[in-house]
């Protein structure tokens, strides 16, 4: 059978030929048909099988004659990854057609998916949680949508989508094509299925899930402790070449790319806690040959088509065998071939048995010659969960602790109070020349405190509780203002009380420094110094103007 027997568009078929494909695959040539008469179609594929263009080809033969500027197929997805895939699917098959799609999912702006709801793209590739989310708007409505489809259902049952599914369907009018696709058939898939449609065309719905033909499956027994020491002994072998190794937490993940790294091996990873740009860097470079190795949780285990993956890694055993099957199944791809490995630990062995009697038989253990299984591990792979809290607790009380502190600095300053001496920033103590020879508590001289010792302080008066000038127009000295040489507090900085002998002497001369009404002292040696006999004196602090910057005389 060919395609063209399909009666497609040419328009489709140039696109088919271009891409390669010579002859529909089984699930293409039960499904198709009867979606380009309209009806719904409940099928059971295995990973793997072709199923994308199984409702691709037959949406876009409906749609290609409609008129453009209105969504009318929607197409729901369990993961990010394999909207983005099946959009660039989309993209190729209709590559000689006015149709366009657009991927809506989450981790990135929502501005471009937008644009794509108000220019009423042909058909829309979308994870139910973003799309709620659009559905919050008015730009996103769907009264003109003539297909739904349900892709990877069962996977969307398994990540607790069902709920946001039935969200969904309320925004979508109920007369429609509905075509269903997965790999398992739950009975809750079953129940939803009756719900949604009308009299479908079911396939395979008998078929008991099983890896493709094409792969070699083989266990590795090895204790926890050494497994990535094993699977770097395989990539340093050459054994294995671009492989697809899955793990069972993300934790996992990230410690056995850190080996790798550190081993110097070319590896990138792809989980949940990961960015959505990270996420789609590392699978991109992955597929372009960048990386030899990429580490994944299940994320990418439905769906993802990486072209000629020589290999498949199972770093834990899953502890569901449909799990097991959608992981390999990520080699072998179209009539491909592939070789999917297994690391058992004692403690999986159960698991693995459960695996044994879902794909009907028992798998053979190998065991790598050359490779010491009774050496010791130099570190431990995996940091028990109880110390990743502990110590996530730790950081975050001490990120808490510092915050406070700096809260409580700031309020002090602004309130104009000294903070308490147990939250001020340790300074580090440089000793002058004069330190070692000045006793502990000595005042210093004009009246300072001596260092260490309690500095006090003196609150700033209110404006409106100074005094009036008197005749002359000096203010007469307020009670409150320190006579003893201590330092005040003014304006909120520190500033060195002058001592009481020099209260009365002029600030100085005519000349440079004009009425000398202002602070600043002139030059150390001029006569507006305001020293006795122009002997210099200290300057201290920052007041003042530099040599040859007080403003002249009247």
């Amino acid at each position: 059978m060919a395609f063209s027997s399909f009666r497609l568009h040419p328009d489709l078929l140039r696109g088919v030929k271009e891409l390669g494909f010579t002859r529909p695959t089984p699930i293409q040539a039960d499904a198709i048909p009867p979606a380009l008469e309209g009806r719904d179609v409940l099928a059971c594929a295995m990973t793997g099988s072709g199923k994308t263009a199984a409702f691709i080809l037959p949406i876009l033969n409906r749609l290609i004659e409609k008129p453009r500027g209105r969504t009318r197929a929607l197409v729901l997805t369990p993961t990010r990854e394999l909207a983005a895939q099946i959009e660039r699917h989309l993209a190729e098959l209709a590559v000689h057609t006015p149709l366009s799609g657009a991927a809506v999912f989450g981790g990135v702006a929502m501005g471009p998916q937008e644009h794509a709801f108000r220019s009423g793209v042909d058909v829309v590739i979308a994870t139910p949680g973003r799309l709620l989310d659009h559905f919050r708007h008015d730009y996103a409505r769907l009264e003109a949508l003539e297909v739904l489809v349900l892709d990877e259902a069962d996977r969307m049952l398994d990540m607790g989508f069902l709920p946001d599914i039935r969200k969904v369907l309320k925004h979508l009018p109920p007369k429609r094509q509905t075509m269903l696709f997965s790999a398992t058939m739950p009975a809750p898939i079953m129940e939803l299925a009756r719900e949604l449609q009308r009299n479908p065309a079911t396939i395979n719905l008998e078929r008991k899930a099983a890896p493709a033909v094409g792969i070699t499956q083989a266990i590795y027994p090895v204790s926890e402790a050494l497994k990535s020491a094993l699977f770097l002994e395989l990539v340093r072998r050459g054994d294995l070449k671009d492989v697809i190794v899955f793990t069972r937490t993300k934790h996992r993940a990230n410690r056995l790319a850190e080996v790798l790294e550190r081993a110097g091996v070319s590896v990138a990873r792809i989980h949940g806690n990961r960015s959505q740009a990270q996420r789609t860097l590392a699978l991109d470079g992955f597929k372009r040959g960048e990386f030899q190795v990429l580490v994944a949780t299940d994320i990418v285990a439905r769906g993802i088509d990486v072209e000629e993956l020589s290999h498949v890694v199972n770093f834990d055993v899953p502890n569901v065998p449909e799990d097991y099957i959608h992981r390999v199944g990520r080699t072998a791809r179209a009539d491909a071939t592939g070789d999917a490995f297994t690391f058992v630990a004692p403690d999986e062995e159960p698991d693995l048995r459960a695996i044994e009697r879902a794909v009907g038989r028992a798998l053979p253990r190998i065991i790598l010659s050359g490779f010491d299984y009774g050496q010791k591990p130099a570190e431990r792979f995996e940091v028990p969960i109880g110390e990743r809290i502990a110590a996530i607790r730790a950081r975050r009380a001490e990120e808490r602790k510092r915050a406070k502190e700096k809260a409580d600095r700031r309020a002090a300053r602004e309130s104009g109070q000294p903070a308490p001496r147990d939250q001020r920033p340790a300074r580090e103590h440089r000793p002058s020349r004069g330190d070692a020879s000045r006793p502990a508590g000595r005042a210093e001289p004009s009246g300072r405190p001596a260092r260490g010792e309690h500095r006090p302080h003196t609150a700033t008066p209110d404006r409106r509780d100074l005094p009036a000038p008197n005749a002359s127009g000096s203010a007469p000295p307020s009670p409150a203002t320190p006579r003893d040489g201590s330092r005040e507090r003014v304006r909120g900085a520190w500033t060195p009380a002058r001592p009481a002998e020099r209260q009365d002497r002029p600030r100085g001369g005519s000349g440079a420094r004009g009425d000398g009404a202002r602070g600043g002292r002139g030059t150390p040696h001029s006569p507006a110094s305001g020293t006795a006999g122009g002997a210099p004196r200290r300057r201290r602090g920052g007041g003042g103007r530099g040599p040859g910057r007080g403003r002249s005389g009247a």
